[in-house]
């Protein structure tokens, strides 16, 4: 049923008249009589009996005005929630979001929050690897992605934004023996127990092939997909970690030793990334152009070659 002749035929209805309908809605009589002839030959129901000038409802007349009025109604209201959905004024975006990103996504979240406060921002915490397999499926809109040799294949299906860039370092108890010293090898770390992270971590696939190029297998020690707890595990002398230096640097002065890793030297590379051809939501194509315009402010942690990495400072959230 065509929408339009519906409307013209609510609009005869409620003008009581053919013309007085069509001066309302701003065309000639004949087309309004013409769509209302359309309207029942399309139906095979006579909607309104004529006499003249004149014309009364027939009773299928009055159940196409009952339901016509209905569906006017609502395709009004899907065109207001269009609208609202085009201007942002509503709608939601699903987020992947490993938790050590929270540092690097902080800003983005705020300002996006402060522009659109109306849309729901649905974050989904889980490690790379899952965060990458619900981008795949449709699941997740965007995500944050770890960017390393170990997944380079990846980058043909999703297009992505640089967020954030950290040097992995050592972090150990305070009692290490490389404390204070700027930089540690890897290889020096052959017979040290390592804490790992959650299964579906990337960061297990760098440090361990890491590892493997130094010439060792690490001994892991202890998993955990949260980084607080790796380091209270460091702290209580189960073993060292590798992690970027924007987390390392919000631990609490004096309790570890935090060193440079060297030989090599590894970037951690977070990116937010998406589907290729992907069709995204308004709501997601507003948070590409505020990630986009804050790119220059985003977290970037670089080493200085010869000085000793921070030893931690007061404890902020990660």
């Amino acid at each position: 049923m065509d929408l339009r002749s519906l409307r013209y035929f609510v609009a005869v209805v409620d003008q009581q008249g053919f013309s007085r309908a069509a001066e309302f809605l701003h065309v000639t009589q004949p087309t309004v009589s013409k769509m209302i002839a359309q309207l029942e030959q399309s139906l095979d129901l006579v909607l309104l009996e004529r006499t003249g000038k004149r014309f009364t409802l027939t009773d299928a007349g009055q159940v196409v005005l009952t339901r016509g009025r209905a569906m006017l109604a609502m395709h009004e209201e899907l065109q207001v929630e269009l609208a609202d959905l085009q201007q942002l004024r509503r709608g939601e975006l699903r987020l992947g979001v490993t938790q050590q990103a929270h540092q690097a996504l902080a800003p983005l979240l705020a300002a996006y929050n402060r522009q659109y406060p109306d849309v729901e921002l649905k974050l989904f915490e889980d490690g790379t690897q899952a965060i990458e397999t619900n981008l795949r499926n449709g699941t997740l809109e965007m995500g944050s992605l770890l960017d390393y040799a170990g997944n380079a294949h990846i980058w043909t299906e999703f297009d992505s934004l640089p967020l954030a860039t950290s040097p992995l370092c050592v972090l150990a108890p305070l009692d290490a023996a490389w404390h204070g010293r700027p930089a540690v090898a890897l290889r020096e770390l052959a017979d040290s127990s390592f804490i790992f992270y959650g299964a579906s971590f990337a960061l297990n696939e760098i440090v361990a092939d890491a590892c493997a190029s130094a010439g060792f297998k690490p001994r892991i020690s202890g998993r955990s997909g949260q980084w607080d707890f790796v380091a209270s595990l460091v702290r209580l002398g189960v073993g060292i970690a590798v992690l970027p230096k924007l987390f390392c640097d919000t631990l609490p002065a004096g309790q570890f030793t935090i060193t440079t890793l060297t030989d090599p030297q590894i970037d951690w590379k977070l990116r937010l990334a998406w589907r290729s051809n992907s069709h995204l939501s308004f709501a997601a194509r507003a948070w590409l152009t505020l990630a986009t315009s804050l790119q220059g402010h985003m977290a970037t942690h670089r080493a200085e070659p010869g000085s000793p990495p921070s030893q931690g400072r007061r404890r902020g959230r990660p």
